[in-house]
């Protein structure tokens, strides 16, 4: 149903080379994940695939779409895009059109005539919604509720192939674990072929029956689901895999894989992974190592595949369809995956010693806080209480609307609430429209904020070096921009970069610099790294957990992550509905959680061992 073979993707202005020789398929009513880290290459497959590249880029090689070859014929790939293929894109609070009705949305993909009313209903009870959600515009609905939209929406047409882009990346684990279970149900239920984009290889083993591994433009592994969670085989699969965080137990240190995704051009010749390799020796930079597959899969007495070896091209070039290939020339000769980190009970990272936290004062004191919004079925806080002491960090859990948000927004004096009281450093700044200009200044001094997404909270025009400076200079300390960069494991020659020119790993830790810049008591974040890909997250946590020791900065940590909680956090606030339903030690809580909520939470984490109906 649909397939590439030998797709390149060239900018001929530049000479450079995004995609090289990208070939798999996708049968009729099979799933498919292609996973790898940001800048691997997997959105730019899909929109090739689409014919959606950005001008200035063209493509070359064979692409056939339900039986239709498209590459060369962009009428042809017009014709089959929201009819034979449909696209479910990243972001739901984007996707849709914001002035427009969802009802309108979706009959956007049927047929004019009459009946579009009751079939714009019909779709909307497969996805789960009803059908007064027609008349709703995208902000009067959650994010789970957009990505139904959006997914009925793209089911309008009737596709046979459905292609998503990160469906879920910014959604929390209950609305993610319905939004994907929901799409497997009709991937099912209407026999499509489906295409998953992410980063996340446990959704990808939870979802699909087969991967693809992608690394600087090139697909290096291909098996199914379970093959690769028992047997991964090349170097880049197994790192990937060692930098998910577990939520059944804490590590002494997060895995990472150091550096970040090269551009294909700067790994061409030569085996692209090298670089960031445990296993790599010279001949792996010398020179581009030979496919080969695994031993398990040659006949007995051989160490070469034979010719027709399935998943092999005419040449063996590039893995394709269900074959079991590495492009690691040591594909067969590693050794066993590495065990798991060891479980401790101490802060990530072990080797620091946590500050004494008993018996200081708190940082920060909420108590009975309560706020309810403009035209809101229900309050956004109920009487929420939490404390956070110098140097510890406590997490806020809870799914989408549950307050989280809200709860961060007023303790930083971006919203008002309608009573209860908030003590930062002992002084109470519940209400900043009541406080002196004195008073506001050290509160902005005693507590800052990381958001979600870095992108939007840079000065897109300015360089890292202008918007440190600044932040330097607004609290009366020396502009060492160097200084601070390399407080957050930042090259100071990145000063002179724009957000654009940033990895989004490197951007994090820019709005990470700004935050602590002034050295805060209270760091919250908000989501910090629910958009990073996980070895970006596990180098982004560890940086967290390390300057909280050496600033003794206190962190509220909001997230829906509980694998991110486990390895983080020491005391857990779970909200549910603007209230707290359960509280205490991460361990206890996470170990033996005492409310239903709490464990329907951790039934919602995906672990990537079942595949979830």
């Amino acid at each position: 149903m649909l397939s590439a073979n030998g797709l390149t993707v060239r900018q001929p202005a530049t000479g450079r080379t995004l995609l090289s020789g990208v070939s798999f398929e996708a049968a009729p009513g099979e799933s498919v994940a292609i996973v790898g880290e940001s800048g691997s290459g997997k959105s730019l497959t899909v929109r090739a695939l689409l014919g959606l590249l950005p001008s200035g880029l063209e493509s070359s090689g064979e692409v056939r779409i339900g039986g239709h070859r498209v590459d060369g014929d962009p009428r042809t790939s017009r014709r089959l895009r929201g009819g034979t293929v449909s696209l479910l894109m990243q972001d739901p609070f984007t996707l849709l059109n914001p002035l427009r009705k969802a009802g309108r949305q979706i009959a956007d993909g049927l047929p004019p005539g009459a009946g579009r009313e009751a079939e714009v209903a019909r779709l909307l009870a497969e996805v789960g919604l009803g059908a007064e959600v027609a008349g709703r515009y995208p902000f009067q609905l959650s994010g789970g509720m957009r990505q139904r939209v959006g997914l009925a929406a793209a089911l309008a047409a009737g596709p046979r192939i459905l292609v998503a882009d990160e469906p879920t990346t910014a959604l929390d684990a209950t609305t993610q674990r319905e939004v994907l279970a929901l799409i497997r149900r009709v991937q099912r239920a209407r026999d499509m072929t489906f295409l998953l984009i992410t980063h996340d290889l446990r959704v990808a083993f939870s979802m699909c029956d087969r991967v693809v591994v992608m690394y600087a433009g090139r697909v290096v592994e291909v098996g199914t689901a379970a093959e690769l969670r028992a047997e991964p085989r090349h170097p880049y699969t197994r790192a990937l895999l060692a930098a998910e965080p577990p939520a059944d137990r804490r590590l002494a240190v997060l895995p990472s894989v150091p550096g970040s995704v090269p551009a294909h051009d700067a790994v061409a010749g030569r085996c692209g992974f090298a670089d960031r390799c445990a296993y790599a020796e010279d001949r792996c930079r010398a020179g581009t190592p030979e496919l080969r597959a695994g031993t398990s899969d040659l006949p007995a007495g051989t160490s070469e595949p034979p010719a027709g070896t399935p998943g092999l091209h005419a040449g063996a070039s590039e893995p394709r369809g269900g074959g079991r290939l590495s492009a690691c020339v040591r594909a067969g000769e590693l050794p066993a995956a590495p065990p798991a980190p060891p479980a401790v009970t101490a802060p990530v990272p072990a080797p620091v010693p946590a500050p004494v936290r008993a018996s200081a004062a708190p940082v920060l004191d909420v108590r009975d806080l309560r706020k309810t919004y403009r035209g809101a079925t229900g309050p956004a806080l109920a009487g929420v209480g939490l404390t956070v002491a110098p140097g510890e960090i406590v997490a806020v859990v809870g799914e989408s609307g549950s307050g989280k948000t809200t709860l961060a927004r007023c303790v930083t004096g971006l919203e008002r609430p309608d009573s209860g009281t908030i003590l930062l450093g002992g002084e109470d700044c519940s209400d900043y429209t009541r406080m002196s200009r004195r008073a506001v200044r050290r509160a902005r001094r005693t507590v800052q904020m990381i958001f979600q997404d870095p992108y939007s909270t840079l000065n897109p025009a300015r360089t890292v070096r202008a918007t440190l400076k600044e932040a330097l200079e607004a609290d009366g300390r020396p502009p060492d921009v160097a200084g601070l960069l390399e407080l957050v494991g930042l090259d100071p020659a990145l000063a002179a970069m724009r957000p654009a020119g940033l990895s989004g790993g490197e951007r994090q830790r820019v709005a990470i610099a700004r935050a602590v810049a002034g050295e805060p008591r209270l760091l919250v974040c908000d989501e910090p790294v629910s958009a990073l890909d996980v070895s970006v997250q596990a180098q982004v946590l560890t940086l967290l957990a390390g300057l909280r020791e050496r600033l003794s900065m206190g962190l509220l940590f909001i997230t829906h992550d509980l694998a991110v909680v486990r390895q983080l956090a020491d005391r857990l606030y779970v909200l549910r509905a603007g209230e707290c339903v359960e509280s205490g030690e991460v361990a206890r809580v996470l170990d033996d959680p005492s409310h239903a909520y709490t464990r329907e939470l951790l039934a919602s984490v995906p672990d990537g061992s079942r595949a979830w109906p």
